[in-house]
């Protein structure tokens, strides 16, 4: 019997873009639901969430605790989604926050939206 091998390909620029657009709308979301950083991590000062934050508090530590890889370059397209699913499970279980992934026609529409503004 033929298996077939899956084969993990690495992270696309689109997925890299999702990410960075993914982050933004948790920092966002977070924020919106009264959850500072010192909330959700434990901290004595009241920071707010950037994209930049959440992608070094959140995303990092889980991608770097369930995949050992430091990173975003080194994630195949199948880990991306991995480490969503589990950070969004934990801010969902633990705050009630839930932030779809972007698709691709988000990320279009904020690329246009960027480039109109500029």
């Amino acid at each position: 019997m033929d298996t077939l091998e899956q084969v993990d390909t690495k992270r696309t620029l689109k997925q890299n873009k999702a990410i960075h657009l993914y982050c933004s709308k948790v920092a966002q979301a977070l924020s919106d639901s009264g959850l500072d950083m010192k909330k959700v991590l434990g901290q004595t000062v009241d920071i707010p969430w950037e994209t930049a934050s959440t992608k070094k508090w959140l995303w990092k530590p889980i991608q770097d605790a369930q995949l050992l890889k430091k990173s975003t370059t080194e994630l195949n397209t199948n880990e991306v989604t991995k480490i969503y699913e589990t950070l969004n499970r934990f801010l969902g279980e633990k705050f009630g926050v839930h932030v779809p992934f972007p698709s691709l026609e988000e990320q279009m529409y904020e690329a246009n939206s960027i480039k109109r503004k500029k």
